[in-house]
């Protein structure tokens, strides 16, 4: 019976000394936990990840822990720190918690997929962390633009905005070109200044813009504009499109080129006019018009010209009458045939004489005049 009693004390023993043992080693194996409340974050190549984890320290115990990163793959890089320290090792008072750190470098040449890694705080705390790359990455230089072609006249200056992008993992030097043909004038700007290069940080943008003029004597039609930003290691090439609507130009004259002519006072001189489009686009709603001295009239047959194809020439007459009291001289007298897009003005010179009648006139008053005399002698010239 003695024996019995002492085997059964012997057996609550080792039952209590068991559960003690245990549950020391489960408050052990928990007296450290990991915490962040971001565990699966979905990024692009070329991010970087920046986690702020906890360690909470469970226990009434100080725990020093040694931190790592175990899972994470080679070509990736990471950091640790606390405090602005680069950590290997922390220690958390009892009761107390304490921030770390973790920032990832995704590479830019990786592939699409989910990356499994873990945060180790001593054998007896992890965290498992998931960075997804949303897209397969590249080591390269990129070139584009929201708005590749522009209309408009050989005249007009064609302003483009385009992006440089270094998706490399270095520093860049971009010498800036244009492969355009004898004649375009294409300009580069950065930062409101024109450029001929650009330097680039890792993994950075920068907006350029760029200017392209035409030649003078350009034909109208559709031109591509090669542009390209080069270094040593990468390059990136955009195509801009230009489309040229043609040359807004014309020419007032006559057939013969001669801009003058004679008119008697109170007459009119029918002037015969040429209209020519020297441009390479239609003109439309020609108007003519013109400039004379006071109590002067120009009239113009017809007044308006609907459309003139490029190369065309349209005949066109103007009626100018003289002033009936405009003395004897030179008289300029301005015509202009306009568009809303262009005008030419020629400027006549019209001389002035006067009527033959009043030549007439004063010649029959002289003869008047001298046969008047002639009778006077001869009636009283005897006496």
């Amino acid at each position: 019976m003695i024996y019995r009693t002492l085997w059964v004390k012997l057996f609550f023993s080792a039952i209590v000394g068991f559960l003690t043992f245990g549950s020391s080693a489960a408050l052990a194996s928990n007296s450290v936990t990991l915490y962040t409340p971001y565990t699966k974050i979905s990024v692009p190549p070329g991010e970087s990840v920046d986690y702020s984890i906890d360690v909470i320290n469970n226990s009434k115990q100080l725990q020093n822990k040694e931190i790592s990163v175990s899972g994470i793959p080679r070509s990736w890089s990471y950091a640790l720190k606390s405090g602005g320290w680069s950590i290997s090792q922390l220690a958390v008072l009892p009761g107390e918690r304490k921030n770390l750190s973790l920032k990832v470098d995704v590479p830019y040449q990786v592939n699409k997929g989910s990356y499994r890694f873990k945060v180790m705080a001593g054998d007896s705390a992890s965290l498992s962390l998931v960075i997804t790359v949303s897209a397969k990455g590249t080591y390269e230089t990129e070139l584009t633009t929201d708005q590749p072609n522009m209309e408009g006249s050989s005249t007009s200056t064609f302003t483009f905005k385009a992006t440089l992008k270094n998706r490399t993992a270095d520093q860049q030097l971009y010498a800036l070109m244009a492969d355009a043909t004898r004649g375009w004038n294409v300009n580069f700007k950065a930062d409101y200044k024109q450029v001929t290069s650009v330097e680039l940080p890792a993994n950075t943008t920068k907006d350029i813009s760029v200017e392209i003029t035409a030649p003078a004597q350009i034909e109208a039609g559709t031109y591509q504009i090669p542009i390209s930003a080069n270094t040593n290691s990468t390059s990136a090439k955009l195509s801009l499109e230009v489309v040229i609507t043609g040359t807004y130009n014309m020419e007032l004259t006559t057939p013969t080129g001669l801009l003058s002519t004679e008119v008697t006072a109170g007459d009119e001189k029918r002037v015969e006019l040429v209209v020519r489009n020297t441009g390479s686009s239609l003109l439309s709603d020609v108007k003519l018009t013109a400039s004379a001295p006071s109590n002067w009239n120009v009239i113009f047959e017809p007044t308006k010209i609907d459309k003139l194809l490029p190369g065309k020439d349209e005949q066109v007459f103007a009626t100018i009458k003289a002033d009936k009291k405009a003395i004897p001289g030179d008289y300029v007298v301005n015509m202009q045939a306009g568009t809303p897009e262009t005008t030419s003005k020629a400027a006549f010179r019209i001389s002035v004489k006067t009527s033959m009648l009043w030549g007439w006139i004063g010649v029959l008053i002289i003869f008047v005049a001298l046969g008047s005399v002639y009778r006077l002698f001869r009636k009283y010239g005897r006496r």
